[in-house]
Order: structure tokens, then C-alpha cells, then sequence
């Protein structure tokens, strides 16, 4: 079988580790890197480059920036199956369509405010609308966006000064342990790890970076479940649950397709087996978002999702 990789880092670890799998078990693995040629090009590199053979059985899709995205979508339209499908990455980048498919299908999403702009964050903080510390993010998800807590208003102030014309999300900021629990899942195999939350204060400077031990036995059912039921709502096979850490009832903070799962053993043979299986499918069809609960699918709602200017909960 032939298994293409859409991505421009095909030595990330889980990548790497799955290729090796899948070559040494005698199938052929393909890298499409997006930013090697022109849109509408061949764009295989290494040895399958130049190569004029028909796609590939099955492909996965890491990369997220606009030119990789296009590229799975010609693939889909080509009636080719892709992981996960452009619909339900795209949906994932958007963070109020995203919170909003959330909590409309009952996960417990931190409840997301949009605005245009920064500064409409601190009228509505001074008119007593919102209430801080809030967790200000850029509302597309892309490399090197905004995150950031803001604990008064002096420090929104200057977040709107240096991003002044930057779309953003808002959510409230809940008290934690200082980590995040990752969670990750490959056709419905869990995995998952505790990190140090890029938004912990001073008041967990005791705290190291990076990696904090946690595994499956530590994991609540009722987390499982929502990490789980996360892939049903939003239509993904290959997906991270991020959620507050601590004893509590679990609050999703965000939802991402095809993350990098580094370090978790059995990923690279769960991804392996998910793309051998969906290939052998042979038709697109397998790999379009599951049904919703609500009786839709996630991608042709993801439009309807993110109604601009509006927020959630």
C-alpha cells in the first residue's frame, strides 16, 4: 500500500516512527510537502519527486497552513482519502466555531467571548462584561499565535497595544494545578501525559518545565469520555483534548487535529494501523467526519459554526 504524509517535517518523531513501521512491514510511504512547489504541482519529495503515478491510498495530514490544507483538499476532491479530513482541521483552527460546536454538543468547553480586536476585550472588561484575569487567545489557531493570560488592566492595555488589529478570543481564566493534562487519541487509543500550562503564573513558579509522570491509570472515565467524545463532535480520528488539570470536573480549553503525540508509545503503531485501515477502504468516504449527535456531520456545519462576532456561552 501506498501511505502519503502531507507535511514539511516528515522526521517529527510520531511521523518518522510511523514511516519506519508501515516501510519496514513493505508499504510505501510518500512525502507531499506543501511548500516544495507551486500550488497545482507535483509536490513529493526525495525520491518519489517528479513522479507522475496516480495518488497515493491514503494520506495524512499534518501540516495545517493554508498551502497544506489546499493540498488535501484537491486530494479529497479527488476522491482520495485524507486524515483527518481539510473540513474538521479547518473547523479546529477556529477557536469560537470550535468552542461553540463544543458546548452546543455538551462538552464542558470554557466558555469563549470573540472580538475583532484586543481592544474591545477592555471596553467590555471597564463596562463590567467581562471579568479578569482572563486567557486571551488569537481566535485562528496558527504557529507563533497569541496566548496569553491577562491578570488587570494595565496588561491588557499593552496586549492591545502589540497586537492592535489581531481577531481574538477571550476566556476566563480558571484556577489550576499550574499543569494542563494532554490528552491525546489515534482511532479511539488514548493516550495521554501532564505539561506545565504555557499560562501558569507566578504563583506556581515552585513548578518545573516541562513533563509532570501521569498515565492512563491516573485518567478519570469521565475524562476519557470527553476526550473521546471530542472525536464524535468534531469529526477527527487522529485529535488532542487539552484540560485543566485537578480533581474536578473536567473544562476543555482546546480541541487540536493531528498533534504531535510525542513520546507516547503505541502512537506510531495506532497511527500506522489507522492508516493502513483507511486505505484499504479505498473510497473517501471513510474518511469523512462521524455523524454529530445533533444528526449533522462537523464538516459541512463548520461554516454555520462560526458566526462572526458572536460568542459563547
Amino acid at each position: 500500500m501506498r501511505i502519503g504524509l502531507i507535511t514539511s517535517a516528515p522526521d517529527h518523531p510520531v511521523l518518522a516512527a510511523t514511516a519506519a513501521l508501515l516501510t519496514a512491514d513493505g508499504h510505501r510511504v510518500e512525502v507531499l510537502d506543501p511548500t516544495a512547489r507551486p500550488a497545482g504541482e507535483d509536490r513529493r519529495t526525495g525520491p518519489e519527486a517528479g513522479r507522475t503515478e496516480p495518488p497515493a491510498d491514503v494520506y495524512l495530514l499534518k501540516a495545517h497552513t493554508p498551502a497544506g490544507l489546499a493540498l488535501a483538499r484537491e486530494l479529497e476532491e479527488r476522491g482520495v482519502p485524507v486524515v483527518n479530513p481539510v473540513a474538521a482541521t479547518e473547523l479546529c483552527q477556529d477557536r469560537l466555531a470550535m468552542a461553540e460546536l463544543a458546548r452546543r454538543a455538551g462538552l464542558p468547553f470554557a466558555p469563549t467571548r470573540a472580538a475583532a480586536e484586543p481592544v474591545e476585550l477592555l471596553g467590555a472588561v471597564e463596562a463590567g462584561e467581562l471579568h479578569l484575569p482572563l486567557v486571551v487567545k488569537s481566535r485562528h489557531s496558527r504557529r507563533h499565535d497569541l496566548v496569553a493570560r491577562v491578570d488587570d488592566r494595565a496588561g491588557l492595555r499593552a496586549l492591545a497595544e502589540r497586537w492592535p488589529d489581531e481577531p481574538v478570543v477571550a476566556q476566563p481564566y480558571l484556577p489550576s494545578t499550574g499543569w494542563d493534562q494532554k490528552l491525546w487519541v489515534v482511532a479511539g487509543q488514548l493516550f495521554c501525559a501532564r505539561r506545565r500550562s504555557e499560562l501558569a503564573g507566578p504563583e506556581h513558579a515552585e513548578l518545573p518545565d516541562g513533563t509532570d509522570g501521569f498515565g492512563l491509570a491516573e485518567l478519570s472515565a469521565e475524562r476519557a469520555g470527553v476526550a473521546l467524545r471530542a472525536g464524535e463532535v468534531f469529526g477527527l480520528d487522529v485529535y488532542g483534548v487539552d484540560l485543566l488539570d485537578g480533581p474536578g470536573e473536567p473544562v476543555v480549553v482546546d480541541v487540536n487535529a493531528f498533534p504531535g503525540i510525542r513520546g507516547q508509545a503505541g502512537a506510531p503503531e495506532a497511527l500506522a494501523a489507522l492508516a493502513l485501515r483507511v486505505g484499504a477502504a479505498g473510497t473517501a468516504a471513510s474518511s469523512l467526519p462521524r455523524p454529530r449527535a445533533d444528526g449533522t456531520d462537523a464538516a459541512t456545519s463548520a461554516s454555520a459554526d462560526a458566526g462572526p462576532g458572536t460568542a459563547a456561552g
